[in-house]
């Protein structure tokens, strides 16, 4: 029969080892759930900012494509855009009111002839005036 009450030296004890991996896991979640939102956020407002209309460039837009060869919707409809731009600085407002003192004789009458070349003038200025 052996006998198994043989000394052993050589064995330590059980020690609590530290483990971090769980706080690893923790802080690379929590790091990807703001990286996941951050990136949903700028996509959205770039796809909000990408449909917005602005007025004032659609205004520019369809003062810059006016026929000066259809005298009275030409005038009606630049005094109604112009309007937009009016208030940027005093010269756009004083310009302003300059071209709609200009373009009353082409409006509240049936027939009216064409821009004559200081009309023209005043509005290829005003066009330039004009930014968004």
């Amino acid at each position: 029969m052996q006998n198994y009450d043989i000394p052993l030296h050589d064995i330590k004890p059980i020690i609590e080892v530290q483990e971090y991996s769980m706080y690893y896991l923790i802080a690379i979640v929590i790091v990807a759930i703001f990286l996941v939102l951050g990136v949903s956020y700028l996509v959205y407002k770039w796809l909000q900012s990408r449909n917005r209309f602005n007025i004032r460039s659609e205004h520019l837009r369809l003062i810059s494509e006016l026929d000066l060869n259809d005298t009275k919707k030409t005038a009606y409809l630049l005094s109604s855009y112009g309007l937009t731009f009016k208030d940027d600085s005093p010269r756009h407002s004083e310009m302003y009111r300059n071209l709609t003192d200009r373009l009353d004789e082409y409006k509240y009458k049936k027939e009216v002839a064409a821009f004559d070349s200081e009309v023209i003038g005043y509005i290829e200025v005003y066009k330039g005036m004009l930014d968004v």
